[in-house]
């Protein structure tokens, strides 16, 4: 009888997964949601607690992909100037990479006693996140060579010998729409530039979405300043332990789960959200 209990309880466990996997195609269901993804993380208000928070944030979503046993490439990166990041940008391949990540778009907020502070107060810290399906080759974007401005220019940052003595790193401008993109990790010019212009084509084919619908959220250059009122969610390590995503109102006590990557809690209930509004305006 115990036995039958310990199968019968093994198949419900295997079928909730199941279930759970067929809601998230479901789900997951726009064209743009089965790219790959490029994120670009950015620290704001709050100077080196900021930074350490862009590189908190960044260390999540490698976590998270590690889980899921997703691929993450670097093609950007801007140290900060006593510790963590002013800048990433990540390449992270796997099947609906885009879809599910699409969640993580806006302000982040962080309030914590400082590390950096001798006097031990509370501080408050900002980082943006930006989501962009990366459409690689299979989609074909009309970009005339004319409308690109093509900056080269010597990497920033630690790196290894070479990268930081040559003009390596690439800016690559879009003169039409004013969109940027760089890459300066490679050694080669060649690889920077490839990976600028895929960023590049990234953002225009967002744009392109952006354009055909207007409730998305997704308009990176029109979010408000990285700081008070305009997050996303809240992680709150101090005087209590919650993180709290604002649009959804979806909670975890579990603090220190959630900084080591496990966020599909968040991912799916913003899914189920999108997909009442979407539905509740058609």
């Amino acid at each position: 009888m115990q036995e039958l209990l310990a199968s019968l309880d093994e198949q419900c466990t295997l079928l909730d997964h199941k279930l759970d996997d067929t809601e998230m195609v479901t789900l997951l269901g726009a064209e743009e949601d089965s790219q790959n993804a490029i994120m670009e993380i950015h620290s704001g208000a709050g100077g080196t607690e900021a930074q350490d928070w862009a590189e908190m944030l960044q260390r999540m979503y490698l976590r998270w992909a590690a889980r899921h046993a997703f691929k993450v490439e670097e093609l950007d990166c801007l140290p900060g100037d006593e510790a963590g990041i002013k800048r990433v940008t990540l390449r992270i391949v796997g099947p609906y990479a885009f879809g599910q990540l699409r969640s993580e778009r806006g302000i982040h907020r962080l309030i914590r006693i400082s590390p950096f502070d001798a006097s031990g107060r509370r501080h408050t810290s900002f980082a943006s996140i930006d989501v962009i399906p990366d459409i690689g080759n299979d989609i074909k974007l009309d970009i005339k060579e004319s409308d690109l401005r093509i900056d080269t220019f010597r990497s920033s940052g630690p790196g290894g010998q070479g990268v930081n003595t040559t003009t390596s790193a690439v800016r690559i401008t879009h003169i039409p729409t004013g969109i940027t993109a760089q890459c300066q990790n490679e050694r080669s010019q060649h690889h920077n530039k490839d990976s600028a212009m895929r960023i590049l084509m990234g953002r225009l084919y967002n744009l392109e979405l952006e354009k055909r619908d207007a409730e998305r959220q997704a308009s990176y250059a029109s979010k408000e300043a990285i700081a008070f009122g305009s997050q996303i969610r809240t992680y709150t390590l101090q005087p209590f332990r919650l993180i709290k995503d604002h649009r959804t109102g979806f909670e975890s006590t579990d603090v220190d789960a959630v900084l080591d990557g496990d966020i599909d809690g968040f991912t799916h209930a913003y899914l189920l959200y999108r997909h009442e509004q979407t539905h509740a305006k058609s």
